[in-house]
């Protein structure tokens, strides 16, 4: 109830602040996109992708290939400047007579890339569906891998450490944080120009459409996987006819009055939740990790280990940041629930080296990170109006951070930049298909997800008439297509190869617990 409740207040505490920011226009059949998009997709079938060997820089195997296609940077002007996304294939490796042609798949963000993504198809359980299709990954617009990658800072900046995180800042820390995101709003401006208002999420959609077009495919078979599902409902939405299969794994609330602000406060809520089923996990394996035997327990111990790294950072760099940012991946993939337990144990034990060999700034990815946060940042900047005053931001977390300490005010830092965008923001694309306009699509959905929590799947599976959810329960994973639940992994193969959905829906039994590791 009072997660309810909690959803309920920060609605209307936001509403205003919303209506009130800076919109574009809305898509329109016939708009001068519209028209952009059929133009840039004919180029691309007239074109097709030349594979050949992937760059060297790139590190893989000679079994993948790459190439390019071009892509307008503004739809609405498909003669001029135009963008080229790097593209990768394995081909299918089952009977010519069997493939059912190419399989697209983005891993979200936004500012993820997909280039390595054809490689599963080594993986047992994705063989079957590599028989059939031809496995495609590529790198999104402004993403390292596609020409004119988005920088909005030094990436040496990126990766200094210690940092601090506090759970309920001071005024001070607030006054720091609004400097450092207009700061970053202001760089994010200076490397990018007029290019910037450009990073949106309808630019993906159609960047997908020429993708497909280029791909010879007259209807496209496509994965998005959290973020991906987000613009793979805008593109069903804007091209519903050239939908063949599509699946959602893990999937954003597409509902236009969540994008963006009040579905991050939502996953903060949904966070929190997640953040005690690993505390849980902890304390029920006492007896490895001597962390305590409750939640409760395990929170003090995490709590006072967060309050010597801000006087003494382990290894020169870990301090509180680099010891959330290394903690909030447990509530993203329980995989990680062993090896954290095992860094935090130790560290309480005096030893420190686990814990800074995985919170450590990674010098080596920097740069990628770096990328990777400023199309983030710019495509959810860009895509929705944010309140422009800080003192509605400050409001809203404060009240949140009551219920949900873990995630809640770090995520609004990372996201404050758009308070202070120097671009335009659109209104969000209202996600919906009428019956019959588009062919059956598989939703699947961890029902304790934090990263997109569960309440999005269900407001996807509303505006897709025919769409089928497949749940797995009491599971909390972010990305369940092809993870190794075999239940999961049934209905996504058997949908891919067959088009069979599950009805309405089908509920599938969690996936079992880590089992806990220590270093004794």
């Amino acid at each position: 109830m009072r997660t309810a409740a909690l959803y309920t207040s920060i609605g209307s505490l936001v509403l205003s602040a919303l209506a009130a920011a800076p919109a574009g226009a809305w898509e329109r059949p016939g708009s001068a996109e519209a028209r952009g998009t059929a133009i840039a997709a004919a180029r691309a079938t007239a074109a097709g992708i030349d594979f050949a060997a992937c760059p060297e820089e790139e590190m893989l195997p000679d079994s993948l290939k790459c190439g390019t296609v071009k892509v307008p940077l503004d739809y609405a002007e498909p003669d001029g400047r135009q963008l080229e996304l790097t593209v990768s294939r394995t081909p299918a490796t089952g009977p010519a007579e069997e493939r059912q042609g190419a399989f697209v798949y983005n891993p979200g963000g936004p500012g993820a890339s997909s280039i390595t993504f054809p490689l599963a198809g080594e993986l047992p359980e994705w063989k079957e569906i590599a028989e059939a299709y031809d496995l495609v990954g590529y790198a999104p617009r402004g993403v390292n891998g596609s020409s004119a990658p988005l920088s909005c800072q030094d990436p040496a900046a990126y990766t200094k450490g210690p940092t601090d995180a506090p759970t309920h800042p001071t005024q001070e820390d607030k006054e720091r944080r609004v400097a450092r995101a207009k700061a970053y709003a202001r760089g994010c401006a200076e490397h990018a120009g007029e290019t910037l208002r450009h990073y949106t999420s309808l630019n993906n959609a159609r960047d997908l459409d020429v993708l497909r077009a280029a791909l010879g495919e007259s209807r496209l078979t496509f994965m998005g996987a959290s973020y991906g599902t987000y613009f793979g409902a805008l593109y069903a939405t804007l091209f519903p006819s050239h939908v063949r299969r599509m699946v959602f794994d893990s999937a954003v609330d597409p509902d236009p009055e969540q994008i963006w602000y009040r579905s991050n406060m939502g996953q903060s809520l949904a966070f929190e939740a997640r953040w005690g089923d690993f505390r849980r996990w902890v304390a029920k394996h006492d007896d490895v990790y001597h962390l305590g035997t409750t939640p409760e327990a395990v929170q003090r111990r995490y709590d006072e280990v967060r309050a010597e790294l801000a006087v003494k950072p382990a290894g020169g760099k870990v301090g509180p940041g680099q010891l959330h940012s290394a903690f909030l991946g447990a509530g993203y993939y329980d995989d990680y629930w062993a090896m954290r337990a095992t860094a935090l144990s130790e560290y309480v034990r005096g030893n420190s080296e686990p814990l800074v060999a995985q919170a450590s700034p990674r010098e080596v990815a920097a740069k990628d990170n770096e990328n990777a946060q400023a199309v983030y940042t710019a495509v959810e900047c860009n895509d929705a109006p944010w309140p422009e005053d800080f003192e509605v931001w400050d409001r809203d977390h404060t009240e949140l951070a009551r219920v949900a300490p873990f995630e809640t005010w770090d995520n609004a830092f990372s996201n404050l930049p758009c308070a202070f965008w120097p671009a335009p923001r659109q209104r969000p694309l209202d996600v919906r298909v009428g019956w019959s306009e588009l062919p059956p699509t598989l939703i699947l959905a961890a029902e304790r997800d934090a990263a997109t929590p569960y309440k999005g799947a269900l407001e996807l599976r509303k505006r897709l008439p025919g769409s089928s959810l497949v749940t797995e329960r009491d599971a909390g994973t972010h990305g369940i297509g092809g993870a190794g639940n075999t239940c999961v992994d049934d209905h996504l193969r058997r949908y891919l190869l067959t088009g069979e959905v599950p009805g309405r829906g089908a509920d599938c039994a969690a996936h079992p617990e880590p089992n806990p590791v220590s270093l004794d």
